[in-house]
């Protein structure tokens, strides 16, 4: 397959892989119930929401099996001043949690609570209907069911489909919205043993449909995590019950085959970016690398999040070295990593896994750069595992769209370092206000004031006068005892009084600074 560039001018491009952030920014009785104003973007309008919608939300998301910090429900005294304050900090805390986990953070569920107006589409249905338009135009294929959420992509959509042809073979046709302002593609054959063939592909100006073989035992992540492949992918990967890394041979052997076929990749110009567990299946003891169209549609990397952290990842080899890292380290533990850089590992017997891990993972990795597959490839993990595949890889590249995949590469890196100078310098923003001595004295003037609304002795002056008349060294009014007994109250406030600070900052800037 291969693509032509084509611009679709006015179109609004979103990357679902950014995470919204939101804040709570107050909460207010209305009509004798209770509710918060959420500004989900630092452009978006202030979003209306009850405690109601917050738990039909978290029903909603009790499917990944996830335990999420939900303030419980109260019937009695939910007007209470203080209780509203509580829960405030409680469904700000919620908020926080499940905008920051990786898969929560990318459903619909979340982004349609946070940006109703660009998530409130039914993908599903959009599908269904332009596959039923391509049928109509090919009429030997038929829907046998919709794949309800099997991916973890928003706008992409599956179904299980046959070819009235031959209706016993399965195939599954994937669907994807194309959020991307530059292509077209078409087929072309490719000849590699460790890349899964496409038995057709199309695209409209808004959309693209890939149909290949479905496979019954899954993906490799399925096969780590002990699932089946038509449940969701929330259900699946979020929490799986049962999880098993692979034995040390099978580690070896894949992850020859999966170097492979990237050192094919970056040998022919080829960006691929989207290597992970979901993307890989196993036929026949082999390896093949699925969706290797996404980057020529223009879709996000499914580390983006992560890619974009790191300005030394900044090339498409860079980031498939660094995805091959994270799906080392969960075909050896079982389960991704639980943040990166990684620099203590569980313990585990193959500690030539963990010199490679250490090499993709660690802090000092990530900051000086990924190694090359072909330094991979001369591990002792890998050097000396013998292929099944002894023959000559092949990549049939149609002469005139070698220099439209270069075009695409370029572009494409040209992009994520553009990013990641944003990310760069609004951390370096956020950090420079966060100490600046203009917003210490900020945090002082408005702990001073939490301080005295606690006590209830007024202006700071106003306290200061209060505490030389009662001769207290403790702010506060009646005896030493009864301030004293206020110090637990007065810290709880100025504790959240800085992580309200700095999570509008954070949420101003784009980054969380520590305090």
């Amino acid at each position: 397959m291969a693509f032509l560039e084509k611009q679709s001018p006015g179109r609004v491009l979103l990357d679902d892989t950014v995470a919204l952030t939101a804040l709570i920014e107050a909460s207010q009785n209305l009509q004798s119930h209770t509710v918060s104003l959420l500004r989900p973007g630092k452009w978006t309008q202030t979003v209306i929401k009850r405690y109601s919608d917050f738990d039909m939300l978290n029903s909603s998301l009790l499917v990944s099996g996830v335990s999420l910090p939900l303030p419980p429900k109260k019937l009695l005294g939910n007007m209470d001043r203080e209780f509203i304050a509580e829960r405030q900090r409680g469904l700000q805390v919620y908020l926080d949690f499940i905008t920051q986990h990786h898969i929560l953070a990318t459903c619909q569920l979340v982004k349609k609570f946070l940006d109703t107006n660009n998530y409130s589409a039914n993908y599903t249905e959009i599908a269904l209907q332009q596959v039923s338009m391509f049928f109509r135009s090919d009429p030997k294929w038929e829907v046998v069911e919709p794949l309800k959420d099997i991916g973890w992509r928003i706008r992409k959509k599956y179904f299980l489909i046959k070819n009235k042809e031959q209706p016993k073979e399965r195939q599954v046709l994937s669907w994807v919205s194309l959020q991307t302002d530059w292509l077209s593609f078409v087929v072309f054959p490719l000849q590699n043993p460790y890349i899964y063939p496409v038995t057709f592909a199309n695209t409209s100006e808004l959309s693209a449909l890939v149909i290949r073989m479905f496979q019954e035992k899954g993906t490799l992540r399925d096969l780590i995590c002990k699932v089946k492949p038509k449940e969701a992918f929330m259900r699946k990967y979020c929490s799986p019950k049962k999880i098993q890394g692979l034995e040390l041979q099978q580690i070896r052997m894949y992850g020859r085959q999966i170097l492979e076929v990237l050192r094919f990749f970056h040998d022919k110009g080829f960006p691929y970016g989207h290597l992970h567990a979901s993307n890989i299946v196993i036929e026949d003891n082999t390896c093949k690398v699925l969706d290797i169209e996404n980057s020529l549609l223009g879709l996000p990397s499914y580390y983006r999040p992560y890619i974009t952290q790191f300005r030394k990842i900044n090339t498409t080899e860079s980031i498939d070295v660094y995805s091959f890292g994270h799906l080392l380290y969960e075909m050896t533990y079982g389960r991704p990593p639980d943040a990166v850089p990684v620099d203590q590992y569980p313990a585990v017997t193959y500690t030539s896994v963990v010199s490679v891990l250490q090499s993709i993972l660690s802090t000092d990795a990530c900051k000086t750069g990924m190694p090359t597959v072909a330094q991979l490839l001369q591990t002792p993990l890998f050097s000396d595992v013998l292929l099944f595949h002894s023959e000559k890889l092949q990549f049939k590249i149609p002469t005139k769209l070698r220099d439209a995949l270069k075009s695409a590469k370029e572009c494409m890196e040209k992009r994520l370092q553009e990013e990641q100078k944003t990310q760069h310098r609004r951390l370096t923003r956020a950090q420079s206000h966060h100490g600046s001595e203009e917003e210490k004295r900020r945090r002082k003037i408005l702990a001073r004031k939490v301080e005295n609304t606690v006590t209830g002795t007024g202006t700071p002056s106003q306290a200061r006068a209060h505490r030389h008349r009662h001769g207290h060294t403790v702010t506060g009014t009646g005896t030493p005892s009864q301030a004293h007994r206020l110090v637990p109250y007065i810290s709880r406030y100025v504790w959240f009084l800085c992580v309200h600070v700095s999570r509008y900052v954070w949420f101003l800037y784009g980054t969380s600074p520590c305090i």
